[in-house]
């Protein structure tokens, strides 16, 4: 059933404009392909990310994804599932999801923008910030399952111990 919507504020302007500043002041390598689509690499802790930022005016929403530089073969398709609702439960903001057609691991999250005058730059830039600091952090969990055959519930345990001080 619908929500009956009642058309209030002015209509959101197009983020994508904040996010290319955003990314032009951190000097990171970025292709604008068009008005409502922006593609950026950003180094990680373990791996460079592809962070994708699309634009739909129609729905007010800003949609996002932080692609990890790792493909998952075939028979480790079952595995990462489960690691991907295990790390979900332990998600607050956005969540994890492969990518079928290439078998790509990749935080996404939707920022939905109606009635705002659209969306800060600081909102961006903690929504890019969120995406980077869990990539790194649930990093490991997707290479142990992946490349070490580990079970994920022992890849998600073994990822997520933090260390005591500094070597």
């Amino acid at each position: 059933m619908p929500v009956a919507s009642m058309e209030s504020g002015p209509r959101p302007a197009n983020p994508i404009d904040v996010v290319e500043e955003i990314v032009s002041s951190n000097d990171w390598t970025f292709d604008r392909a068009g008005d409502n689509e922006l593609t950026v690499e950003v180094a990680g802790q373990w791996c460079n990310y592809r962070l994708y930022f699309s634009w739909r005016d129609d729905y007010h929403a800003l949609h996002f994804s932080c692609a990890f530089d790792m493909r998952v073969p075939e028979k480790r398709l079952a595995p990462v599932h489960q690691l991907l609702a295990l790390v979900n439960e332990k998600m607050w903001i956005g969540h994890f999801d492969l990518w079928s057609d290439d078998g790509l691991p990749m935080f996404r999250h939707a920022v939905l923008l109606r009635g705002s005058e659209g969306a800060s730059a600081e909102q961006l830039e903690d929504l890019v910030s969120v995406a980077l600091n869990e990539c790194d952090r649930f990093y490991p969990a997707f290479q142990f399952v992946i490349w070490s055959g580990k079970a994920p519930a022992d890849a998600l345990a073994a990822a997520m111990i933090s260390p005591a001080g500094e070597a």
